[in-house]
């Protein structure tokens, strides 16, 4: 237990807590029916991404951010950074009685965790769908039904909401009213009538509910 309560491995213990609270709100979230990752990646795509995906040519899209959920590359590179900060005191404190200070342990940790992140999103981005395809584009959206899964939304603050696409795959988007007057709360059928900028649309509360 000496190495994981070590001064000189203080950022891969805070590492591995951040891990476990990222896994423990995201469960308490699914409970609720919403989902942290596909807010964090909504949240993502639309800041910096008018198109919604993250160009191949940034640090980003070098760590397959876009093509990985990003709650799952944040995990990977935690798990991975604490791994190989807790692994390397180990062996050097087994070879030499000492640990590697933080100033030096936590940087070098940092640059190796990165092409581990890479790998690992490399393999995952060929084995998991993605959310955006050639067959669902994010503008073919403006016309669905969505139910919003947590928070109120209110012009200029977009919240989650969820929809299924006429080839069953199951979506978050970002949505807010398109009249400053109007709000919708959690379980609130809307209809997408404007796609805003990346995942977030503007919309209308559902003209048609009886025919859900």
């Amino acid at each position: 237990m000496g190495v994981f309560l070590a001064p000189e491995s203080a950022p891969f213990l805070i590492a591995t807590l951040v891990m476990l609270v990222i896994a423990a709100v995201e469960g308490v979230a699914l409970l609720v029916g919403m989902s942290a990752s596909h807010w964090l990646d909504s949240l993502v795509s639309h800041e910096g991404h008018e198109g919604g995906d993250v160009p191949a040519d940034s640090w980003l899209g070098w760590l397959h951010v876009g093509r990985v959920p990003l709650l799952v590359l944040v995990v990977i590179f935690l798990a991975t950074y604490a791994v190989i900060g807790f692994l390397a005191n180990i062996v050097v404190h087994a070879l030499f009685g000492i640990y590697i200070p933080a100033l030096i342990g936590a940087p070098a940790a940092f640059v190796a965790t990165l092409p581990v992140v890479r790998i690992s999103g490399g393999m995952l981005a060929r084995v998991l769908p993605r959310e955006q395809s050639a067959a669902v584009s994010l503008d073919s959206l403006v016309g669905r039904i969505a139910t919003v899964t947590g928070g109120t939304a209110k012009h200029g603050y977009p919240a989650q909401a969820r929809l299924t696409t006429e080839f069953g795959q199951t979506l978050y988007v970002l949505v807010e009213p398109d009249q400053p007057e109007t709000t919708f709360g959690a379980n609130d059928q809307v209809l997408l009538v404007k796609r805003v900028s990346g995942k977030k649309f503007e919309c209308i509360r559902n003209p048609k509910p009886d025919l859900l």
